[in-house]
């Protein structure tokens, strides 16, 4: 399967390292000529769980400089959410008459592709995966995890099979009928331990240890998931169940626990987005549950609130700190809901 890998992050990195590390031919697609010369030179190197591989770069150039008649079977988009809306429509060019393109970012990216585009030869797919980049074409695997992949209209296809057949040289892929739901569900949680965790400058562990972090992340959670309940949208397990037991009691204590132990001690990736001048991806995270809720006429007044005030810090008005949570939540509980 001619493949492409385009975003040579710490998730394309890793999946076009094991790929070429299995034998399967990968090209690589990055944003500029002057990184793609990096990685001629140093190759793709990984370290961590899921063993060590170290191989040659295979061909790799920045994205406009691959030519349409390409026609490439699958185009692995694992950029940033803002970068893989932006350049799909160029990679669509590249694509066979049946190609394929993967996105592989949270929220709703893949599904504002679609739409965006109105090409029906993008599957969607989201990762549970955790790696590093140490340096440029250098990685390091955090967890054993797996990419689940899916048609966006539900079910499992043939050629969602195939692809995950031939990921799944590289690492565990898991196709599923209902991948909207497993976004979903993925979402909740960056709703509230990613974005929250970001706007204080702490992690999950040190935010809920505060009052006002811990009714921040209740009420964030509670929203976006009455959000996707008026969707229709049928969740998925991931880490936890996606609908809590009821609080206040032992059950909810005990499935707090378990997102604690998948994520309490995790520095989230929107702080480092921060930190390193970054774009966040905050309009695909708590800003597509606002644009969803206001659409099903839920009221969203806290991610609302917690949008403006990641927006805020990425201008500079702002910067992270623990006082920022109570901040947000006055915020919020002075705003119209409806």
């Amino acid at each position: 399967m001619k493949t492409l890998v385009v975003g040579i992050g710490a998730l394309g990195g890793l999946i076009a390292a094991r790929l070429q590390a299995a034998g399967s031919p990968v090209l690589l697609a990055t944003r500029t000529r002057e990184s793609a010369e990096r990685l001629r030179a140093s190759g793709l190197r990984v370290t961590g769980l899921g063993g060590a591989v170290q191989v040659d770069t295979p061909e790799v150039a920045s994205t406009d400089e691959y030519h349409p008649a390409a026609a490439f079977e699958l185009i692995v988009l694992a950029t940033k959410a803002r970068e893989a809306v932006e350049v799909a429509p160029r990679l669509a060019s590249l694509l066979a008459p049946a190609g394929m393109l993967l996105p592989i970012q949270n929220g709703g990216v893949a599904r504002a592709i679609a739409d965006r585009l109105r090409d029906r030869r993008i599957l969607a797919g989201l990762s549970n995966l955790g790696a590093t980049m140490v340096a440029p074409g250098v990685y390091a695997q955090r967890n054993t995890g797996h990419l689940l992949i899916g048609e966006l209209a539900g079910g499992v296809s043939p050629r969602a099979k195939r692809v995950g057949d031939w990921l799944g040289r590289a690492v565990e892929v898991r196709v599923t009928p209902n991948i909207q739901g497993a976004v979903w569900s993925k979402l909740l949680l960056n709703c509230s331990v990613t974005t929250i965790g970001a706007v204080a400058g702490l992690t999950l562990r040190e935010y809920l240890a505060a009052p006002a972090g811990r009714a921040l992340f209740e009420a964030t959670y509670d929203e976006a998931l009455a959000v996707a309940m008026a969707a229709g949208v049928r969740l998925e397990p991931m880490l936890v169940e996606a609908v809590p037991p009821p609080r206040p009691g032992p059950a909810y204590e005990a499935w707090l626990a378990a997102v604690l132990r998948g994520y309490g001690d995790v520095k989230p990736s929107m702080l480092q987005d921060f930190e390193h001048g970054r774009p966040t991806e905050i309009d695909f995270i708590n800003g597509y549950v606002v644009d969803c809720g206001r659409q099903s006429g839920v009221p969203v007044p806290f991610n609302a609130a917690i949008v403006e005030t990641v927006r805020a810090i990425s201008r500079g008005a702002l910067t992270p700190d623990p006082a920022l949570l109570g901040r947000v939540l006055r915020v919020a509980d002075a705003s119209p809901r409806s």
